[in-house]
């Protein structure tokens, strides 16, 4: 680089308690790192939000470490290199890694991967291609291992796993009811995604009508939101139920306990309960994208994006996701390709 580009990046200044706000985040400018030999210098075009953040801004144990004070927060981005010292990158490639909220991240060519342009957009690598479409395809076929006629209830089922699960379950010939957070969502998910019902969770009558979508029970519960919405579904269990637990977004940013109380429920029924994350199955991603793409190409899969424009609001799209605002995944635009 003749002159070195400025670059901006997002810090984690402290870590929140209950619902993270601006203050506990920072802006800051410097110059983008040169490359070294085997290096590229990626400009991030796409760049992901996702509810699991916020437990790695927690310094509690977890699946994964913690994000450091002070430090740069990392995510899903799919960028376009600028720069390269390493024959496996081309200025102009298309890429996808984990990588820093920056404008610009300068990173050994090893830690990205070429995307493949004539399958799908490049913000669908980050959706339905990428972690979210990966989650929901292991999730429920591995662990919850629908059959034909059973019935599948997917909780946050018009965001950006839930959607591809209740789609997945629709190929695999069962009954799928999804719930969500409005009317306008329940409508879209039956109408535009084929869900065979759909329930507001904000209803006031809401047991009554998830059962009322249930005659025959839940077979198969992919839970991505727990609380007071699983407690309602446990209830509807039939026996040897399989429940994939993906997530608990309802008390990601709660100090309290809520739930669900389900140890007797689960005795009852004899029914399996099984938390995971994408990681376990990182030895057969290549088979998950090779299926999602035929089922997107053969067009059994649609998405929904909700794209956020602009760096300055990263901030402001990740805190929507506890708002319940966006439809399917939620992506901020930072910047169009050049080549």
């Amino acid at each position: 680089m003749v002159q070195p580009l400025m670059n901006r990046s997002i810090l984690l200044q402290s870590r929140p308690v209950g619902m993270p706000g601006p203050e506990n985040f920072e802006f800051r400018e410097g110059n983008v790192q040169e490359p070294q030999e085997g290096q590229a210098v990626i400009r991030t075009l796409y760049l992901s939000v996702d509810p699991y953040m916020r437990g790695r801004m927690s310094d509690a144990k977890s699946y994964v470490e913690p994000f450091k004070l002070n430090e740069v927060i990392s995510g899903g981005i799919v960028g376009e290199v600028v720069e390269s010292k390493s024959d496996a990158l081309q200025p102009g490639d298309k890429v996808i890694g984990m990588l820093g909220w920056r404008l610009y991240n300068t990173v050994d060519a090893g830690s990205v991967r070429k995307l493949d342009l004539s399958i799908a957009p490049l913000s669908a690598y980050l959706s339905v291609l990428g972690l979210t479409g990966l989650t929901a395809y292991f999730g429920l076929l591995d662990i919850g291992k629908p059959k034909a006629g059973e019935t599948v209830v997917v909780s946050g089922a018009a965001g950006s796993v839930g959607m591809f699960v209740g789609q997945i379950a629709k190929i695999q010939g069962t009954r799928v009811v999804g719930i969500a957070g409005t009317d306008e969502k329940c409508e879209y998910l039956t109408r535009e995604l084929g869900f065979d019902a759909a329930v507001n969770y904000k209803a006031d009558n809401f047991q009554e009508e998830l059962a009322a979508a249930c005659p025959n029970g839940v077979d198969v519960y992919f839970d991505n939101v727990g609380g007071s919405v699983s407690d309602a579904v446990m209830n509807l269990l039939n026996d040897y139920a399989r429940i994939p637990l993906c997530g608990a977004i309802s008390s990601y940013n709660s100090t309290e306990d809520v739930g669900p109380r389900i140890l007797s429920k689960l005795i009852k029924t004899r029914s399996m309960i099984k938390g995971f994350v994408l990681s376990d199955y990182a030895s057969r991603q290549a088979e998950g994208m090779q299926q999602l793409g035929q089922w997107l190409a053969e067009g059994k899969l649609k998405y929904e994006e909700t794209i956020v424009e602009g760096f300055d609001h990263v901030i402001d799209a990740f805190l929507q996701l506890f708002q319940g605002t966006n439809l399917g995944k939620m992506l901020v635009k930072v910047s169009d390709p050049q080549a």
